[in-house]
């Protein structure tokens, strides 16, 4: 038992709902961030990611810096379809989930502090991940 101000008696419970209710909401929300997860349909010897101009703005990527990431690790060729974007193979969802997994693992993360606060900026020739929450800068090379 805790007495307050007031001197009435509370018990930790008590005290624990009334911190809470004092914490903005916008603090108590989950912000934790989720990767997104690839829509396909095969077609025949070809693979279309459906919501592929999602992702890219999910990450706040370039779409045409995730899709030469991607055609790079699927050693394949593609392009834009209107909102989507066509490859050349069969390939599953799990196989692409895992390559824009290390997408985000080496473009989107702040190897600092974790957070996808992040952005690709250009110095002269290099590029570098710039974190917008912590402010570290990792560089990416050329």
């Amino acid at each position: 038992m805790v007495s307050n101000e007031q001197g009435s008696h509370m018990n930790y419970e008590d005290l624990l709902k009334r911190a809470l209710e004092k914490v903005p909401d916008k603090i108590k929300s989950d912000t934790r961030f989720v990767i997104p997860k690839v829509k396909i349909t095969p077609a025949g010897a070809k693979t279309y990611i459906e919501n592929f101009y999602d992702i890219a703005k999910d990450l706040r990527r370039d779409p045409r810096h995730l899709l030469k990431f991607l055609l790079k690790e699927l050693a394949t060729k593609g392009e834009f379809e209107g909102k989507r974007l066509l490859v050349i193979g069969r390939f599953s969802e799990d196989h692409i989930n895992k390559k824009i997994e290390s997408y985000v693992k080496n473009y989107v993360l702040c190897p600092e502090c974790k957070k996808p606060d992040t952005k690709i900026i250009k110095e002269g020739d290099f590029y570098f991940l710039k974190c917008e929450a912590c402010g570290a800068k990792h560089s990416l090379g050329r």
